[in-house]
């Protein structure tokens, strides 16, 4: 069962506003303050980043597509707040609902159906419907909004592959992995699954700050139900139907970490916009990120709220742990230099950015040994590719020649570019080693959980 990011689906409290969003539900949960739990302290050290220098990049934002854009444009407060920042008017708001709707009724998670459909594609759509109805400016402007409710917080890396100093969740979406730190050092690993290239995770700086316990869900009223559910019927947690697990973890609109998902998930496309683990992975997780805090719930007691299956408790994490959403296709790793693919279509699958990630440990390209540096380039390209194995073009726009043929071939613009994409055709990863960046780079995978 799949989670949707939009209306009718599901509601997350985000600073006091309610939100249909991707991978959560409806939900009032119960706050917990018990001797078990108590108030939870943390030993996070203070996640200030360094002042930007030259050689350091931003990444932010969260990544806008016309279903995320239904979700908001279904929250009142979300609606009310672009009237008045914004002056957009009753119309121009009306236009851009009637877009999202559009959207979303074309999309489907069946595996039967064709799709012709990326995350280049979604975002351009995206991107043009504002433009079209709020010209560039408020354009740019109803973007930052979006950021403001997504709680979302540029993130300034001083180098590629940076290691974390301090306690903190860090994420990296073509790797498909996400990674605990306590004070700067690696404690546990997991393989994730990220959300489809419909629905990409963002990257930028954001907070955990609960652990909600038997989430529950509600279906939202699309074509994609399909009787096993009623649309709007709340789903209890503890059902095969709800797909949310026995834990979530809201980090910032429209994103979760949450259990629910098969091992077949992992390592691949699983969600609508969150990072998905097996119900026994958040377990861990849970235990895990609670006792870096300072006061651990133990299996025991998360099995205890478990058991209680109609009752949605919340843990309050006494201070925010930083969840840290990464987009880096090339790494370094103990020696090893891994090109992911690039299935979000960002083009960081470069020269440019491999000579970057090398001057990072102090070499360059040119020193590398004529074979394996042919070799290297050669796998970048490989790389660079998007999920199903097309070329990415950052330069192109979202009705390129290639969607042209494959909406000619079908006889009809609407038809079959309404699937999100499911699965990877081909590598997802190139390993290449080098002597000389032995023992550097970002650390290997700890007590990998898959």
């Amino acid at each position: 069962m799949i989670n949707f990011i939009f209306r009718g689906a599901a509601v997350l409290f985000v600073g006091g506003m309610l939100l249909n969003a991707s991978c959560v539900q409806n939900n009032s949960p119960t706050p917990v303050t018990n001797n078990t739990v108590g108030n939870i302290n943390t030993a996070i050290n203070s996640n200030t980043q360094s002042a930007p220098t030259e050689t350091q990049t931003k990444t932010t934002a969260t990544v806008l597509t016309l279903p995320l854009l239904d979700a908001l444009l279904a929250d009142n407060d979300f609606v009310s707040e672009a009237r008045r920042t914004l002056q957009a008017t009753d119309e121009e708001l009306d236009k851009l609902k009637n877009a999202a709707r559009d959207a979303v009724l074309k999309l489907s998670d069946d595996p039967s159906e064709d799709h012709s459909r990326s995350t280049k594609i979604a975002i351009d759509d995206a991107k043009k419907q504002l433009q079209q109805v709020l010209g560039a400016d408020r354009a740019n402007r109803f973007m930052q909004l979006v950021d403001k409710y997504a709680g979302n917080q540029d993130l300034v890396n001083s180098a590629p592959n940076q290691v974390p100093t301090d306690t903190r969740v860090v994420v990296n979406a073509p790797a498909y992995r996400m990674d605990v730190f306590d004070k700067g050092k690696l404690v546990q690993s997991y393989k994730i699954g990220i959300g489809y290239p419909e629905f990409p995770l963002p990257t930028g700086l954001r907070q955990a700050k609960s652990l909600i316990f038997n989430p529950t869900w509600t279906p939202p009223d699309e074509p994609w139900v399909k009787g096993k559910v009623a649309p709007g019927k709340t789903v209890e947690a503890g059902s095969k139907l709800n797909p949310l697990g026995p834990i979530k973890i809201p980090i910032g609109l429209p994103n979760l970490i949450h259990g629910g998902k098969s091992p077949s998930r992992l390592g691949t496309f699983a969600s609508h916009g969150c990072v998905g683990l097996t119900n026994p992975m958040i377990e861990d997780f849970a235990a895990k990120i609670t006792g870096l805090l300072g006061e651990p719930l133990s299996v025991d007691d998360i099995k205890g709220y478990e058991k209680a299956k109609t009752e949605t408790k919340e843990v309050k994490l006494k201070e925010s742990i930083p969840v840290e959403l990464r987009y880096e296709t090339i790494v370094v790793e103990n020696g090893t230099l891994k090109i992911y693919r690039d299935v979000y279509e960002r083009g960081t699958n470069t020269e440019e950015n491999l000579k970057r990630v090398l001057d990072a440990y102090g070499m360059s390209l040119d020193e590398l040994q004529s074979d394996l540096r042919s070799q290297i380039v050669e796998g970048l390209s490989q790389m660079a590719v998007d999920a199903t194995g097309n070329p990415v073009d950052v330069s192109q726009n979202s009705d390129t020649e290639r969607d042209k043929d494959k909406k000619a071939a079908k006889g009809n613009s609407n038809q079959g570019d309404g699937r999100v994409t499911r699965d990877i055709k081909g590598k997802k990863v190139l390993e290449f080693k080098i002597p000389q960046l032995a023992g550097k780079g970002y650390p290997e995978p700890v007590g990998l959980k898959a």
